[in-house]
């Protein structure tokens, strides 16, 4: 074995251990009382996981763990691996995407309680494809441009680590996540000093939401909405481009560094087809590129 697929192995066994370590934390060990008890609920979960995190068929997730004794060891499915339909309907429930977001914070977390004090985030949204087919050629072959979920993050500017997670079926407007976002920050202990944003969160209520209720200094890039010039709003009228360079908004890019890990990582692409499992997949890859880091 090269070292190089070595040190494969090795990051793909790291996601695992944390996949179980952290499941556990959020998911009782089965789903109902009267089920047969083949599987506990993290270690499908974990399952789930690594089959975003490999990119992957749930028959493919199956496949790779056959063949990985060490892995299976990690997952404590020594003896029997879960059929790949027991896969497919775990990631159907509504309960999957819940699940990651709570992993997710609680990485976030972590890494805030590490150094308190001068943490910066930022926010913004992305979109995950239903096919591997670009929007080009579907447009050239008079083919019908479907849509795509939408999913919007929150990251460390530091670490470039997840703080909350929120996934659509179809393209959302960015307050409506900036402020789901927002509340789900607001859950947590410890909140960053800064929340960086792009134009597409430019609102007021987003501002007070920030600065009133969650004690968070926002810095959001303004959209030029009246004919003199003026922003209308307490908070928005204070987003001029000095305020901005003072307040270092080019930090907001992190996020979109992050976004530009992931898509690199485990592709722009989701397999899923059913709308549930597209959303449970699409949370999963952000879980699972979190656990990578």
């Amino acid at each position: 074995m090269s070292k190089a697929t070595k040190v494969k192995a090795a990051v793909i066994e790291q996601v695992a251990d944390l996949s179980m370590r952290l499941a556990q934390r959020h998911l009782a060990e089965y789903g109902a009382t009267r089920s047969r008890h083949d599987f506990t609920q993290r270690q499908l979960m974990s399952c789930l996981i690594l089959r975003a995190y490999l990119n992957t068929t749930y028959r493919g997730v199956l496949e790779v763990l056959a063949v990985s004794q060490s892995l299976r060891q990690c997952l404590g499915l020594q003896e029997k691996l879960p059929h790949y339909t027991t896969l497919q309907k775990f990631s159907s429930r509504s309960q999957v995407v819940a699940i990651a977001q709570k992993i997710v914070a609680t990485i976030g977390q972590s890494v805030l309680a590490q150094k308190p004090d001068g943490q910066d985030a930022a926010m913004d949204g992305t979109g995950l494809a239903h096919t591997a087919a670009s929007d080009y050629f579907r447009h050239r072959s008079g083919r019908r441009i479907r849509g795509w979920v939408k999913v919007s993050v929150m990251v460390l500017c530091g670490s470039l680590l997840p703080l909350a997670l929120v996934v659509d079926a179809k393209p959302t407007n960015d307050c409506m996540h900036g402020q789901a976002l927002i509340r789900q920050a607001q859950q947590q202990a410890i909140p960053p000093d800064r929340l960086y944003a792009d134009a597409g969160y430019d609102a007021e209520a987003i501002h007070r939401r920030c600065r009133e209720e969650w004690g968070v200094v926002s810095v959001i890039q303004p959209v030029q909405r009246r004919a003199d010039g003026q922003r209308g709003g307490h908070w928005r009228a204070k987003m001029s481009p000095e305020y901005l360079r003072q307040n270092q908004y080019q930090r907001r890019w992190a996020v979109e560094s992050f976004f530009s890990g992931l898509k690199r990582t485990m592709g722009s692409t989701l397999r899923a087809r059913h709308p549930q499992q597209k959303l449970a997949e699409a949370a999963l890859r952000v879980l699972a590129y979190a656990l990578r880091r």
